[in-house]
């Protein structure tokens, strides 16, 4: 693909020379647009020629003031850069200065876009190198204000766009995505962005960043990677009286309509890139999210990160906390605010991996799991009113109504926030969480910051320093009483770019529960000494690839031994492997 496309020399007026047409320059009118009326049609010719200016504006293959003295030559770049040869060092030093400057987030957010668009290896290799810094940008929460604004901040397309208009057409429309070996696609129809709600067509910035993400901490080449937004309409007022918003302007599609698009969309993926190929679900509303993965996951290698990567990463949070709080994980017991589809996928994947631990039937673990919801605690008496994924945690009690009420009910040591309402978790209940354990582990998750259950200020100062802290989004180290308190961010980040890089290398055809244990397991042992000792329940984002690699390598063994593997022979040593196959954002020297 890379020397197919970096031709010497094409001259593409040689095409069409025999033109006698002249625009007022005096110049040959290559295509005949010049002495075509304003109504006339004409032909956006092109050639595929990486070679001179074409070049500098193709991201894939630029690399700015980089290209060496031979390249400027050998490419016809003379003249179209200044003088000076940078390394790509340099370069980064130059644009993370450039970005210091800025002291909106989301002016860094457009800054990285557009680089993003302009030389693609360059961008990749900041965000590698800056991870910590940068991720707050390109994700979570930045990302959410930039969704927010998407119609405004709108310059040129990234991923692929299927609304109603596409229906009938949807296996052309993603013959016209320039890619063909594509490995994952992101899919969001927008309807919950974050703790955002709907927005609709705007909703882009999701599956944009998340691949950004696979590629700069899974390894995955960008090439293989489709973000996509399913336009079924918006049931935001504020985003349909926008003379801004990019999407369909009308009330969401639903039922019968809904589903047949879906349908459609699935079934065209799989027919034009086969039968591995991985489907992200992200950001849905909990009732098609449910409804989605249980449809499809029969049928197709599909995810979804709502449910199954932040249970996931959780589950690791936890299974690292007990580390420092003592006991097995069944001696636990959990408390959820929030029984959606966070709160319900979390609980799951905590009740499975207690079952496999203890041998005992999931009936009996999922009573160690306790979950609040708008109306209060979920209890058996509430069951002929309750959605069906609600339904398995309703337990024998009496009705509570208030969070703090269950928390003095129940007696949790876990208290885990997955309800996208900020500060719930107030004064009160952490208190209360304190007085009834020697260390709360408290994880207040919801996305971004504006959402989230407390702050890490406050998980502390109101614990006295005994809280074991984690949050969705980053929050800052937190001095309390001349102790320094660093804490973690329990970041879908750490999950699905080497659980999706597993899926790959192992050639998987269908995800399965073992597999989403065996990526929490593996990046609880990451977990240092060190880590433990500064309160952290998290490894640092700095070593993200090398975790990343270790998450795959056993994500793809467990593949392996389920037998659902397409990729044989087995290699010897999986984590090597991963790591091999890991995307290079170095530059690549041009003949």
């Amino acid at each position: 693909m890379e020397s197919s496309t970096l031709i010497n020399g094409g001259d593409s007026s040689s095409l069409v020379h025999n033109m006698d047409n002249k625009s007022s320059g005096g110049v040959d009118d290559v295509y005949g647009e010049d002495s075509a009326t304003v109504d006339q049609l004409v032909t956006p010719w092109t050639v595929s020629v990486a070679s001179g200016y074409t070049l500098l504006r193709d991201p894939h293959h630029n690399k700015g003031l980089a290209f060496t003295e031979n390249e400027r030559d050998a490419h016809y770049l003379r003249g179209l850069l200044p003088p000076a040869v940078f390394n790509q060092e340099l370069q980064e030093k130059r644009l993370m200065h450039n970005l210091r400057q800025y002291d909106v987030p989301l002016h860094r957010y457009m800054a990285l876009m557009d680089l993003q668009e302009r030389n693609e290896k360059l961008f990749y290799k900041l965000l590698i190198d800056n991870v910590e810094e940068l991720l707050p940008i390109v994700y979570t929460p930045t990302v959410g204000e930039a969704c927010q604004k998407y119609g405004s901040i709108f310059k040129r397309p990234q991923g692929l766009y299927i609304s109603l208009k596409e229906k009938g057409k949807i296996s052309e429309v993603l013959k016209n995505w320039p890619e063909r070996n594509i490995q994952v696609i992101v899919v969001t129809d927008g309807e919950r962005i974050l703790g955002l709600g709907d927005l609709g067509c705007q909703g882009m910035g999701i599956p944009v960043g998340k691949l950004s993400l696979y590629t700069a901490l899974g390894g995955l080449r960008p090439s293989a990677c489709l973000p996509v937004t399913i336009d079924v309409g918006t049931n935001n007022q504020k985003l349909l009286n926008d003379e801004f918003y990019i999407g369909l302007k009308h009330k969401r599609a639903t039922g019968q309509e809904y589903a047949e698009l879906l349908e459609e969309f699935m079934t065209a993926v799989k027919q034009n890139y086969g039968e591995k190929v991985l489907v992200q679900f992200e950001d849905f509303a909990n009732h098609n999210a449910f409804e989605l993965l249980s449809k499809y996951s029969s049928s197709h290698l599909v995810f979804n990160d709502d449910i199954q990567g932040t249970a996931s990463v959780v589950l690791s949070g936890v299974i690292a906390a007990l580390k420092l709080v003592g006991g097995k994980l069944a001696d636990h017991k959990f408390l959820f605010l929030g029984a959606g589809e966070a709160g319900t996928g979390i609980a799951e994947l905590i009740a499975l991996e207690m079952s496999k631990q203890t041998k005992a039937p999931l009936e009996e673990t999922r009573k160690k799991i306790w979950l609040v919801d708008s109306k209060g605690l979920i209890v058996r008496s509430r069951i002929g009113s309750l959605q069906h994924f609600k339904q398995p945690w309703a337990h024998e009690h009496e009705p509570v109504k208030e969070l703090i009420d269950a928390v003095k009910a129940i007696k949790p040591t876990v208290l885990i926030g997955s309800s996208g309402v900020g500060k719930t978790f107030t004064k009160e209940v952490v208190e209360a969480m304190t007085s009834l354990n020697e260390k709360p582990i408290i994880l207040a998750l919801s996305n971004p910051t504006s959402q989230s259950e407390c702050t890490a200020e406050e998980a502390y100062t109101w614990s006295k320093g005994r809280a074991i802290f984690a949050s969705g989004s980053p929050f800052d180290p937190v001095n309390y009483e001349g102790e320094v308190f660093v804490p973690g961010q329990s970041n879908n980040a750490y999950i699905f770019p080497g659980f999706g890089l597993g899926l790959i290398i192992s050639g998987a055809i269908r995800v399965h529960d073992d597999m989403l244990l065996a990526a929490s397991e593996a990046l609880a042992a990451q977990v240092s000494e060190k880590n433990y000792e500064k309160g952290l329940i998290y490894p640092p984002f700095t070593n993200i690839r090398k975790i990343s690699a270790n998450i795959a390598a056993k994500v793809a063994a467990k593949v392996y031994d389920l037998g659902l593997a397409s990729h044989l022979p087995r290699p010897k040593d999986l984590v090597q492997y991963a790591e091999s196959c890991m995307y290079s954002p170095l530059y690549r020297k041009y003949r």
